[in-house]
């Protein structure tokens, strides 16, 4: 177990967006960072990150918390391991304190599959230039495919030995247990006769990355010509590898991804690492599999601009026109470049140079829906059935344009290419839609009222973002009063800076007094005896009563790690300043605006008047409502109450400013 200590300095050296930064693209806005969010589906950004405050929130979805909560999320990571991570990446060592047996057996499962992996991929690309085999077999194959030793070394490429079991009997004599070896799919063990042997002997080794830079698992490929050896065997999924959810070459990518704002997508592993040496390096591909939902929700994250690379042979054809579907249904701006007949990313870079590809790229990107339109076009001529066939194909796909300007580009161009009206293509893509409405309704429907992830935007809708201070209360619940949430910002914002007030005795001197804002919004509640309607204002109100009694100040960490989802996903909410000005635009114009923290005492002092004269006038109103049937004594008492709290609301509505009209009747 990591030691207080240690877990503090980490802290204390962690900067919020900088890790963020590393996963998600971040633009800043002010005095805080925005992106889009990576824990749920949206087009707009609502996720942001606050550097001075050292939190994380998604308007839209809820989640919120700090720099460990969000690996822990993200990453999927156990508390421990993020700190770990986190100390590795501000480089802390670490102190640990004696673990229980569970809490270990837990930690060293996953770092034991991390281990090995990361163990294997050094040792393989040590081979590649250390062992005869290696440069013979691995390192002439790449410098074949003209790849450099610096992508080499980039990619962290490597060579497994043509042999039984070689990389299998070297783990095991470093510690590696078998079980670990198995689970990670480096080592086969036959049920039968239990032996085991190297999955990935006699191949080239292709590492595959996470976003944070650790070894996942690997793609192997063969270099015999044995005709019942696959030519590339990649890892079987694990706890740690899921090849649905991975891009090959994303770690390498992103930040040239975020830079360009577009990605490019290709088929193979050499496209990419050929992509990159050729200057290309916001370049990704599938990891073996076809193009999933997760993996297009990986790119995502930095930009929805795509553009897919494919061969220009049948196969590549038919390989683009079924990403279609998934692109555009997950509202990503997509383009294609179709290369010529045997040609690929890899070949036409070897062959051509990296000057030449770039301008190739530039030149011969294509609208996707146009080309499949001209693509399906080529086969239908004068048959009119066909092409009623294609009005509706090419409706459907038109349908999953989320954007409605960008649709209407759509029908303007298709219709012309179709030679059909564009009322006729726009009838055929309302059609689509509300045929994709339906569906979400009776899927909706099936499963107690949870639709099926993406279908809403498939049907063309734009998404609905919760009420993120509903989610944390419950889906009904109503967001708390105002006045409320604006003094629990002040207590968790500004609840320990100090604040003076100067105030003349009565023999005329001045006398200062220093206050902290939670001490004032604290006592003043307690001593008028009001409390919080919303539940979660008033827990925050008792906890914060708790600490200013007990230790003087408020400690916003509490809230911000707390286990209590609603909580924490509430403080977040109100601590985020999503609006916040610019300051050093203003000044460029010679404009100064005023911060909060210059008025403190007034906020502080107008938020509790606001507060209470909302009560104040509860309680009148109250009072009129027994009025009705109240005996003549009771009536008496009620109006001399309403009378007293209704003199007070107006001396409270003259500090604020307010005219509050007597009213007795």
């Amino acid at each position: 177990m990591i030691d207080q200590e240690t877990i503090q300095r980490i802290m204390d050296a962690a900067r919020i967006e900088e890790v963020i930064g590393d996963f998600v693209s971040l633009k800043k806005r002010g005095a805080n960072h925005i992106g889009c969010c990576p824990f749920h589906n949206e087009k707009t950004p609502s996720f942001y990150v606050s550097p001075s405050k050292g939190i994380f929130k998604c308007f839209g979805c809820g989640e919120a918390g700090d720099v460990v909560k969000f690996l822990m999320k993200h990453e999927h990571y156990t508390y421990p391991e993020a700190l770990r991570w986190l100390a590795d990446k501000y480089h802390i060592e670490i102190k640990e304190e004696e673990q229980t047996e569970e809490e270990k057996q837990r930690q060293t499962e996953r770092d034991g599959l991390f281990h090995v992996s990361e163990f294997a991929q050094k040792y393989f690309a040590d081979l590649l230039y250390n062992d005869e085999m290696g440069r013979a077999v691995g390192l002439s194959y790449f410098h074949g495919r003209g790849l450099s030793d610096e992508v080499i070394k980039r990619f962290g490429l490597g060579y497994c030995l043509d042999e039984w079991s070689n990389f299998t009997d070297h783990a095991l004599k470093n510690g590696y247990s078998l079980q670990v070896l198995e689970k990670t799919g480096l080592t086969i063990v036959k049920e039968d006769t239990g032996k085991q042997y190297d999955r990935f002997r006699g191949r080239v080794m292709f590492p595959i990355y996470s976003i944070s830079g650790r070894v996942l698992g690997f793609s192997g490929r063969v270099l015999t010509s044995e005709k019942q050896a696959a030519k590339y065997v990649n890892s079987p999924d694990s706890d740690i590898y899921n090849k649905s959810r991975i891009l090959y070459g994303l770690y390498q990518a992103r930040a040239a991804i975020a830079k360009a704002d577009k990605c490019y997508l290709v088929e193979g592993n050499v496209d990419v690492i050929s992509m990159h040496q050729s200057g290309v390096e916001n370049t990704v591909a599938s990891c073996g599999t076809s193009l999933t939902v997760e993996q297009i929700r990986l790119i995502k994250r930095y930009t929805q601009n795509v553009t897919v690379l494919y061969d220009g042979d049948k196969a590549g054809v038919k390989a683009a026109l079924r990403a279609i579907d998934l692109l555009f249904a997950e509202g990503m701006h997509v383009r294609l470049v179709l290369f010529p007949d045997d040609e690929d990313p890899d070949s036409y870079a070897q062959k051509y140079g990296s000057t030449q590809l770039q301008e190739f790229l530039a030149t011969h990107e294509d609208n996707f829906i146009m080309y499949k339109t001209r693509v399906l076009l080529d086969g239908v001529k004068d048959d009119p059935i066909r092409k009623a066939e294609l009005v509706s194909e090419t409706a459907r796909s038109i349908a999953l344009v989320t954007d409605m300007l960008e649709r209407s580009e759509y029908i303007r161009q298709c219709s012309h290419l179709l030679r059909v009206s564009e009322d006729v293509l726009s009838t055929a893509v309302a059609r689509a839609i509300g045929s994709a409405r339906q569906k979400v309704a009776e899927q909706t429907a099936g499963s107690g009222g949870q639709a099926a992830d993406g279908v809403e935007q498939a049907a063309g809708t734009e998404e609905q973002k919760p009420d993120a201070e509903r989610i944390a209360v419950g889906t009904n619940a109503a967001p708390p009063p105002e006045v409320e949430r604006h003094l629990v910002q002040l207590l968790l914002n500004y609840g320990n800076e100090s604040v003076s007030q100067t105030v003349t005795a009565e023999d005329g001197t001045q006398q200062t007094t220093s206050y902290t804002v939670a001490q004032i919004i604290v006592n003043e509640l307690k001593n008028e005896q009001l409390s919080f309607a919303h539940p979660l204002c008033q827990r925050v109100l008792e906890q914060c009563t708790l600490m200013v009694e007990m230790v003087g100040r408020v400690d916003t960490a509490r809230f911000i790690d707390s286990n209590d989802d609603a909580l924490r996903t509430f403080c977040a909410t109100v601590m985020m300043d999503t609006y916040s000005l610019c300051e050093d635009s203003w000044r460029k114009k010679g404009i100064y605006p005023p911060k909060i923290e210059d008025a403190l005492l007034q906020d502080v002092g107008d938020s509790l008047n606001t507060f209470k004269s909302l009560r104040l006038a509860q309680m009148i109103a109250e009072r009129r409502e027994r009025l009705i049937g109240a005996s003549e004594e009771e009536q008496g008492q009620l109006l001399s109450e309403i009378k007293y709290y209704s003199d007070i609301l107006r001396q409270l509505g003259q500090a604020l400013g307010m005219v509050i009209a007597r009213r007795l009747d």
